[in-house]
């Protein structure tokens, strides 16, 4: 029996030199296994948080080699890097976000988090959009700001540097986070969305919108019904790109950023105060999809427009 003790002893002493070598992987001082609950191991990570609501919510953390295995200083990364947030669309979740955005090569290239949250039942609240989150009246501004809280609070990532995009029903959220809380985001990515909530921000934040022009399910002139018990139109994507750009002060989209094909190209009012900027991209005969040069051309864009940045 002493025998077996020993034995049993000396596995769990290996496991544990195994599990606390991996923890500690890093730069100066050492990477913790984990910061505030959430691992910070190179890869993609599911977590649970609770929200205080009944249940919890989930997202994926995808974490870089340049975050995990760069310098940390008292068990945070020595230079905090940028957080993109991705939304998924309706009738998605955070793992069809992952494989649709292509954030996670972007991360692993540039350096920066990307966390792919799941909405309610598979929707999110934007507004008068859509489904069982808006009909539940889910609190998915909450959700969102507690986790970009955890992750800034925690030393994981850059306040100045968070980012919120999304397609279709999560473009709609980006904008609804945009609107609700402008002092947590520096910019925001709209894929083939809506503005479909009442928005009244404190401060303007940048915005990259792409809109297809044969969009036949948010339609690029405005039309169709709003969700499957509001018939009223969604509002043209001009609406938006005027509402942003006016809030900051910026003139018209003028300056060509980057052709994307035969007729359709991007077009930028350039910064204006606070370094704030409103890129729209309108991509001729393109319908209800997420182009494929968008997540590049978003990070680009994300990159260049922190908080408060000239």
């Amino acid at each position: 029996m002493r025998r077996i003790l020993l034995v049993v002893l000396a596995v769990t002493l290996v496991l544990a030199g195994c599990t606390e070598e991996h923890g500690t992987k890093g730069g100066e001082g050492g990477r913790p296994a984990k910061v505030d609950g959430v691992p910070t191991a190179q890869g993609t990570h599911k977590q649970k948080m609770d929200v205080g609501t009944f249940g919890h919510r989930e997202f994926l953390l995808h974490v870089p080699a340049k975050v995990s295995d760069g310098e940390w200083k008292d068990g945070k990364p020595a230079d905090p890097p940028a957080l993109v947030i991705a939304l998924h669309g309706g009738l998605a979740n955070m793992s069809k976000m992952q494989d649709l955005s292509g954030f996670d090569e972007l991360s692993d290239e540039h350096g920066f988090l990307v966390a792919y949250p799941d909405g309610f039942m598979t929707t999110w609240n934007a507004g008068d959009c859509c489904g069982a989150a808006k009909v539940g009246d889910i609190d998915d501004v909450g959700f969102l700001t507690k986790l970009i809280d955890k992750l800034t609070g925690a030393g994981l990532a850059d306040p100045k540097r968070v980012y919120v995009t999304g397609f279709s029903n999560g473009a709609g959220m980006a904008y609804k986070m945009a609107c609700e809380k402008p002092d947590k985001v520096a910019a925001i990515g709209v894929v083939e969305g809506a503005l479909v909530t009442p928005c009244d921000p404190d401060r303007p934040v940048s915005a990259m919108i792409f809109h297809g022009t044969a969009d036949r399910s948010v339609p690029f002139n405005g039309g169709g019904n709003r969700d499957f018990n509001d018939k009223r139109p969604f509002p043209p994507v001009s609406k938006a790109v005027e509402f942003w750009r006016r809030l900051a002060g910026l003139p018209e989209p003028h300056k060509t950023v980057k052709a994307l094909g035969a007729g359709t190209n991007c077009e930028s009012t350039g910064k204006g105060a606070q370094g704030v900027a409103v890129t729209f991209c309108k991509i001729e005969g393109g319908g209800h999809r997420w182009p494929d040069e968008a997540g590049p051309m978003l990070w680009d864009f994300f990159a260049a427009h922190p908080r408060d940045g000239s």
